[in-house]
């Protein structure tokens, strides 16, 4: 049901969250299905599954600019045209209706709107391993995840099992195997330059793995191999919020869906130790509204999570809800993705492929792991890449001319090419942090967020040896016209943000206990990436959703022997 606040009296639920993307959609599901009375509350406007994709299947020339954006548009978003073209502008928010303040460049991606970036996400799904979960405590950095691989093995395969993963098994310790639906297939390019790296440096080559179904999938899929996911599949052939999570819960007659509501703060109850609701504003009529629950689930993402801990304030928590360690917003970090390299190969000529395959490959770390040891640097990275034939829109740049000669030189295929890129780690730096502006107010009276964030000496290092690597491999590989490059792109664009309300063992140090609960405020749990402890090299959304799951059984756990 939606809420009527003219005839709803009590606003008492068992459970809110807040936040409807990935990890907000699974807390909601898993919430209701243990029977519990959820309030799911939104910023945006709701987006339901099929009926509100009007893009989805609109082709190129139906769009006036021919999905290019107008400069009207890039004038007033500056940071989400980065991400957006006409296709799938309608799930970002507007820059100058919503703004941020940029201590250093940051570029914030946001989409508000029920089902959140879950729409848009690039839904590639890697597990962390004890690689990932020891390297703070081992290299000296941060502090120590509450956590290690077996505490969420289990969870990882719950989720695979029900988000539907292709993917290929390769048998790495430090990229453990998941639960899997039958691969995408690479393509000849991309299966030479597999054998290539294999025979001369042995290192892996495989199909991403991703929540694209290859076959029907709990009611949902297949992918259709049509690449236009970022639009709202009607097919269902990718996981979100919208396709998967909020249908369920609804299902159960235990959720209200309350889009529009801007949460400002979380009430703190000093009596009980324990938070007792929420305030929202109504961001149509302007009304603010107080609803209580039992169990609060904080997923709002990375950035704004943070933001409203830091505006939950008390007389017992002066500087925000359950900030006695003073790390809220502290940590922030992104994986860099700028370093590569691409190069263009002249066989194959009688190969092609067919369909948009909604993925590229991925060559799973191997800088740092085992006695492949480089000092210049800690940690690693993942390389992602794509092979494909030159097409009549790369061709368009160099070709000149009209008629059927013209026509017939675009339209055949070009010379096969391979683009790669490292996605590296970004370590925790307690000066990367996002703080709130009391003096510059948003068009609701909020505190603007301010990021000040910067890539270190480290993650430029990092950079250069995934340049120089990428590089030799495609040469190695009888690659021509190899060029490697640095976008110097700055954070945000990898839209990975996470860390800013860390888990850790030491309440002085960290925000979070190992069940993603705030060590001071047991009954409020936070499972989107701002509870990150370090930020590994692999896509973080399936840990996010693992997590969650786990939280909320324990949180439902803990209801039942009526510990919070």
């Amino acid at each position: 049901m939606y809420i009527n606040d003219y005839i709803s009296k009590q606003h008492v639920y068992d459970a809110i969250v807040i936040g409807s993307g990935i990890s907000g959609g699974w807390a909601a599901m898993e919430l209701c299905k243990k029977g519990l009375k959820t309030l799911l509350l939104d910023r945006g406007r709701d987006v339901k599954h099929v009926v509100d994709y009007p893009t989805a299947m609109l082709h190129p020339w139906e769009f006036k600019l021919r999905l290019n954006n107008d400069m009207s548009v890039i004038r007033e978003n500056p940071i989400q045209s980065k991400g957006f073209d006409d296709g799938n502008r309608l799930f970002y928010v507007n820059d100058k209706e919503q703004p941020y303040i940029q201590q250093r460049p940051f570029n914030w991606f946001r989409g508000n709107q029920v089902g959140g970036r879950s729409l848009v996400w690039g839904r590639q799904c890697y597990r962390l391993s004890d690689l990932d979960f020891e390297a703070n405590v081992k290299d000296g950095v941060g502090i120590d995840w509450p956590i290690r691989y077996k505490d969420i093995e289990s969870w990882y395969e719950y989720v695979e099992r029900y988000i539907g993963v292709s993917g290929r098994r390769e048998g790495l310790t430090h990229l453990p195997d998941g639960a899997y639906l039958p691969p995408m297939e690479l393509n000849c390019i991309e299966q030479h330059l597999e054998k290539s790296i294999k025979e001369q440096f042995n290192r892996v080559l495989t199909i991403a793995r991703v929540a694209n179904l290859t076959k029907g999938w709990h009611g949902r899929g297949p992918c259709l191999y049509r690449n236009l996911c970022s639009r709202g599949c009607p097919y269902g052939g990718y996981f979100s919020s919208n396709s998967a999570t909020i249908p369920q819960a609804m299902e159960t007659g235990n959720l209200t869906l309350r889009p529009f509501s801007l949460v400002t703060e979380i009430i703190y109850d000093k009596e009980s130790n324990k938070a007792k609701g929420v305030r929202v504003i109504d961001t149509e009529t302007g009304d603010v509204y107080e609803y209580y629950a039992r169990i609060i689930f904080l997923n709002a993402s990375t950035i704004a999570s943070a933001a409203i801990l830091l505006n939950s304030k008390s007389d017992r928590f002066p500087d925000g809800l359950g900030n006695d360690s003073d790390q809220i917003g502290r940590n922030l970090m992104d994986h860099h993705s700028s370093a590569g390299a691409s190069g263009i190969y002249e066989g194959y000529q009688d190969y092609y492929y067919k369909g948009r395959r909604p993925c590229g490959f991925l060559i799973p770390r191997f800088r740092n792991v085992g006695e492949n040891h480089r000092p210049e640097f800690v940690r690693g990275y993942q390389i992602q890449g794509i092979g494909s034939r030159d097409s009549w829109q790369n061709k368009m740049e160099y070709l000149s001319g009209f008629g059927k000669k013209f026509k017939d030189e675009l339209t055949k295929p070009g010379v096969w090419s391979i683009w790669m890129g490292g996605w590296g780690e970004c370590l925790p730096y307690s000066d990367n942090r996002i703080t709130l502006d009391k003096d510059r107010l948003d068009k609701w009276g909020m505190p603007l967020i301010a990021v000040n964030f910067s890539y270190r000496e480290n993650e430029a290092r990092m950079k250069e040896d995934i340049r120089e690597v990428c590089a030799e491999m495609l040469r190695k590989s009888g690659f021509e016209q190899v060029n490697s490059f640095d976008y110097d792109k700055p954070g945000g664009n990898t839209v990975h943000e996470m860390g800013t309300v860390r888990m850790g063992n030491d309440p002085k140090t960290s925000v979070l206990n190992k069940y993603n609960q705030i060590h001071a405020v047991k009954n409020v749990f936070i499972t989107d990436g701002s509870c990150m402890t370090s930020s590994a090299c692999q896509n973080p959304s399936l840990t996010y959703m693992a997590l969650t799951a786990r939280a909320c059984t324990y949180a439902y756990e803990l209801l039942k022997k009526r510990e919070l």
